[in-house]
């Protein structure tokens, strides 16, 4: 499902001297800038998203938020599964971002995953694919912190790529976000919300 770019007035949550140009990569990257149909060509968004845990259009669950927790107790974000099907043929890697595109906030980038990949566990990175800096600066998921009545959107959206990023793992947001936007072909969403 392919969702209009919202954008509030006057709210930035991208931390950090590169937030505007991170915000524009943002942009680009998620399919609100020229990757949108009708600009530098039509990207197919065929790539079907799923979880078994989470509803298109429904709150994603307080355990991938900043009020959950890993199931022992210990602090940490926990990542939520996620699944896709509908790959083009020919695809050199996949990666996933997850955004809010309202706030401009980038949550978690996984970059360089094996194209034969069909899901993220829970919790889970494959050995072989690399995680870029988020919003905050951290590599990894660093989960949605929603505030009541503040309706904001979640996307978790999968692009098929012609290549391999050639990008070290902890790579920088706005590098990395643009360079997905280079060798996109294709792109699914799964969108959750904050309520």
């Amino acid at each position: 499902m392919d969702h209009q770019c919202a954008h509030a007035p006057g709210r930035t949550a991208l931390r950090g001297a590169g937030a505007v140009g991170s915000g524009a990569v943002l942009a680009l990257a998620t399919g609100c800038g020229v990757l949108s149909p009708g600009q530098n060509g039509d990207m197919p968004t065929n790539i079907n998203v799923t979880s078994p845990l989470m509803q298109e259009g429904e709150p994603l669950l307080d355990d991938y938020t900043c009020d959950g927790g890993e199931p022992d107790g210990s602090e940490g974000h926990v990542s939520p599964p996620v699944r896709w099907s509908g790959l083009p043929d020919g695809v050199g890697s996949i990666a996933l971002v997850v955004d809010d595109p309202q706030a401009a906030e980038v949550f978690w980038v996984v970059f360089d995953l094996d194209p034969e990949l069909v899901e993220l566990r829970r919790s889970t990175v494959p050995a072989d694919a690399k995680q870029a800096l988020n919003s905050s600066g951290d590599a990894g998921y660093g989960a949605p912190c929603p505030t009541d009545g503040d309706v904001h959107e979640y996307r978790f959206t999968v692009y098929a790529l012609d290549g391999t990023l050639d990008l070290p793992d902890g790579a920088e947001l706005s590098r990395t976000l643009e360079a997905i936007a280079d060798q996109a072909v294709a792109r699914g969403s799964l969108v959750t919300t904050s309520e």
